[in-house]
């Protein structure tokens, strides 16, 4: 029976069983070479990397403009559904979108497909349900190819025009608030990243409790308030999927987050180890080579320190202040501009000890720091959000579709 998993209760009966080439016609876009591509162009214009680099299941702003003659274009109708005819893997071949206006230029190596079923429905199906078999009929090595004479042999199974549109309004309904999330997250960073340059350029000043100014920023040199200490010498042969402490290496600090994702794992803390390998909650950690001058808090217990990390230890200085400062372009830069290296770049105690820095009194550090750790909060509060809803969209295209 094809019938989903999940179903809006007025809609009852098998969906029909249809190859897409029986509903549905193909064409090819026309060539807009990357050159092509003006900012002010009289024609907005989609090429084909942009599918799995740019573009969801759907387009209706388009991020491209040429001034290619119209008559030399294919321009697309709405409800059009494009996917690449051509790319660098299967999976990525593997993306369809539907263009939601007329008048786009459509570029070369891209599958146009019309149909009278509702174009958002078939994106939707096409890049959920159908992916893993799209891209099993791509064919290449380098260079992966999708032709329409593969497609048009791809089995679905569909429901009424009716039951398409409540679908492709539902899940579509979906993607417009996780989109609206995303902009409001951009937004809430750009604000604090402009809050921070104020703050700590000291264009923007916090009041004591009397409502009077706080004293000058004094300057220092970080290793006058902060002790660098380095991390143990994990031996590979030690690692166990099983352990119980997660090793942390340069991988997992990322800028202003500790990414646990993965990492290496180990039994039993080695005997030699000393104290502040050990990680405790709120720890402040720098990457000491790659991409050098990355900080983070860890995040939960159980946590070793690996060496090329170094762990920052506040001698005189709050360290959540500590943490916002260091996480300003302008630290990377610098930490950047002082490693050494051939291949890959290094930070010493000297580089860390030697950075200067301005420094305002306990009390305002704690102010500016409570502030950004605010909007910090905000912020991961946006991102919480967005990732509960996509991983709900997710499981619930799964059983929308049959």
């Amino acid at each position: 029976m094809n019938i989903p998993q999940l179903r809006f209760p007025e809609f009852q009966g098998d969906w029909e069983q249809h190859n897409l080439g029986e509903i549905a016609s193909f064409s090819k876009g026309k060539g807009i070479s990357k050159a092509d591509i003006v900012e002010d162009g009289a024609t907005e214009c989609i090429r084909y990397g942009e599918l799995y680099t740019t573009y969801g299941e759907t387009i209706d702003e388009v991020k491209s403009r040429t001034n290619i003659d119209v008559d030399d274009l294919v321009l697309s109708e709405e409800n059009d559904v494009i996917i690449p005819a051509s790319g660098e893997t299967q999976i990525d071949i593997a993306t369809a979108s539907c263009v939601l206006r007329d008048g786009i230029a459509l570029g070369g190596d891209l599958n146009i497909i019309k149909t009278e079923n509702n174009g958002v429905f078939l994106s939707y199906y096409l890049n959920n349900k159908k992916k893993l078999e799209i891209a099993s009929l791509a064919q290449g090595i380098s260079v992966v190819h999708l032709y329409a004479s593969q497609l048009s042999l791809l089995e679905l199974n569909l429901p009424t025009k009716e039951e398409q549109d409540k679908i492709a309004f539902f899940v579509r309904s979906t993607d417009e608030k996780i989109q609206a999330l995303k902009k409001k997250n951009s937004l809430l960073e750009q604000y604090k990243k402009g809050v921070m340059q104020k703050l700590f350029s000291q264009e923007l000043r916090f009041k004591d409790k009397s409502g009077n100014d706080f004293p000058e920023w004094e300057k220092k040199k970080l290793g006058e308030v902060v002790e660098l200490k380095n991390g143990y010498a994990f031996k590979s042969s030690s690692y166990s999927k099983n352990g119980e402490f997660k090793i942390i290496t340069i991988s997992n600090v990322q800028n202003g987050y500790l990414d646990l994702t993965t990492t290496n794992k180990i039994l039993e803390v080695p005997k030699d180890i000393q104290s502040h390998q050990i990680l405790a909650k709120e720890d402040l950690l720098i990457s000491l080579t790659g991409n050098v001058g990355r900080v983070c808090l860890v995040s939960e217990a159980d946590c070793l320190l690996n060496q090329r990390v170094g762990k920052l230890v506040p001698t005189n200085i709050s360290k959540m202040f500590l943490f916002q400062l260091l996480r300003l372009d302008k630290f990377i830069t610098q930490m950047i501009a002082d490693s050494q290296g051939g291949a890959q770049l290094n930070l010493s105690k000297g580089d860390i000890d030697n950075y200067e820095i301005e420094l305002p009194t306990q009390e305002e550090q704690i102010l500016i720091a409570n502030f950004l750790f605010s909007l910090d909060e905000k912020i991961n509060s946006t991102l919480s959000e967005i990732d509960y809803l996509q991983n709900w969209k997710k499981g619930l295209l799964q059983k929308m579709f049959c």
